[in-house]
């Protein structure tokens, strides 16, 4: 007898009920395996030995498994990061008990069970104004083109930084097929370059704002980490701040983020390319810090989008890193916008090539990218990187159709 074996790979409850019904499981049937046919690891971090001790024995008691250190058993040392492996049935039988468990156990319970909440739940957001809207979803990648209006930006510095020149290469953009147009009037690359003062920054930035205000139908973003650039320019009608020290550069950017209820884009940055353990632990925690700053000044969670800021106080191999792990940000339950157009780390990987010739790295660090969870990319080479994004968001949308 022949068989034609092999591996699914499933990745939500979803996804494991279509493969069910494929067997033509009865209804009951299917109700039963689904949340046993999906499987997830999840790692907690710095868990106390006693609350890791019971974490262990009631995963082991439902099936599941779970890792801890050496020395966590017999109290000899004081804490331990926790690996769990479990289906979805275990989690929610293991999770039950859990939240009546001492030693800070229910509040570990709700962080597993936000974690899987996010993993299961597709990603959905609507922003709207009174000119224009915005919806993030699955299965359309939104393009975001960058517009800099400066003399020293690493890839197009002094090429928009007029008026004319500004505003025409923004329609271009809008015709290409950008969903959003990012103008910027400092540049932010990482290597030395002088900063540039609020009042200079204003003066490069409002008088092409207002025009683009005025004639582009796209929602428009500005570039800043300064909170008297960012009220002036929500003042004048931006729809969307991106901040790339995520809200920890200037106390006042939350407030005046929440102030104008505009959406955020938060980004993972840093002065030097020193981690202390697991680089995507260290993006994490930053981001989730700036999620809490943003929430406690007023901004609502569902206008905080996360960017784990590629080419930022990374080196070459550590954004690689964060490339082929970008999923793992996924659970903080935001959108993510991804940056990487042109970037050194295309250069350098690719044996040394100047800016001009990165254009096929960054089409597949973006088809990447989308594969593992952007929403959004952020690039120069708008024309391009929507006919990528285009074809890769097909592939994965006839994925979810066969199912």
């Amino acid at each position: 007898m022949n068989c034609n074996s092999r591996i699914l790979y499933i990745k939500n409850s979803d996804q494991a009920i279509q493969e069910l019904k494929k067997l033509e499981c009865d209804a009951a049937g299917v109700n039963i395996m689904a949340a046993k046919a999906v499987f997830k690891t999840i790692k907690l971090e710095a868990v106390s030995a006693k609350a890791a001790n019971l974490l262990k024995q009631t995963f082991l008691a439902k099936g599941g498994e779970v890792a801890i250190a050496r020395g966590t058993a017999d109290l000899s040392i004081t804490c331990t990061d926790v690996l769990i492996c479990a289906t979805i049935k275990q989690y929610r039988l293991a999770l039950a008990q859990l939240k009546q468990q001492p030693w800070g156990l229910p509040k570990l319970a709700a962080a597993i069970e936000k974690v899987l909440i996010a993993s299961e739940t597709p990603l959905c957001r609507e922003y709207n104004w009174t000119d224009r809207s915005l919806k993030i979803k699955p299965g359309r990648t939104l393009v975001m083109g960058i517009l800099n209006v400066t003399p020293d930006s690493f890839s197009d510095g002094g090429k928009y930084n007029l008026l004319d020149t500004a505003l025409k290469h923004a329609e271009a953009m809008a015709n290409d097929g950008a969903d959003i147009i990012d103008i910027g009037a400092e540049s932010t690359r990482p290597d030395g370059t002088d900063k540039v003062a609020a009042e200079e920054e204003l003066t490069r930035l409002l008088p092409v704002l207002e025009k683009l205000l005025a004639v582009s139908p796209l929602p428009i973003s500005v570039d800043t980490y300064k909170a008297e650039v960012a009220e002036e320019a929500l003042k004048l009608g931006a729809h969307i701040i991106n901040d790339v020290w995520g809200l920890q550069y200037e106390p006042e950017m939350a407030k005046v983020v929440a102030k104008y209820g505009a959406p955020v884009v938060v980004m993972h940055n840093q002065e030097s390319t020193t981690y202390d353990g697991d680089i995507l632990a260290n993006i994490s925690a930053f981001l989730q810090r700036s999620v809490e700053i943003g929430i406690q000044a007023g901004i609502d969670f569902n206008k905080i989008i996360i960017d784990p800021g590629i080419g930022f106080g990374k080196t070459t191999e550590q954004n690689l890193t964060v490339m082929s792990r970008l999923a793992e940000i996924k659970v903080i339950g935001c959108p993510i916008l991804l940056g990487t157009s042109c970037k050194r780390f295309i250069g350098e990987t690719l044996g040394g090539l100047a800016v001009n010739e990165r254009g096929e790295g960054t089409a597949a660090s973006v088809a990447l990218g989308i594969v593992n969870g952007a929403n959004i990319v952020r690039v120069h080479d708008v024309r391009a990187i929507a006919r990528v994004a285009r074809m890769t968001d097909a592939i994965l949308r006839s994925e979810d159709d066969e199912r």
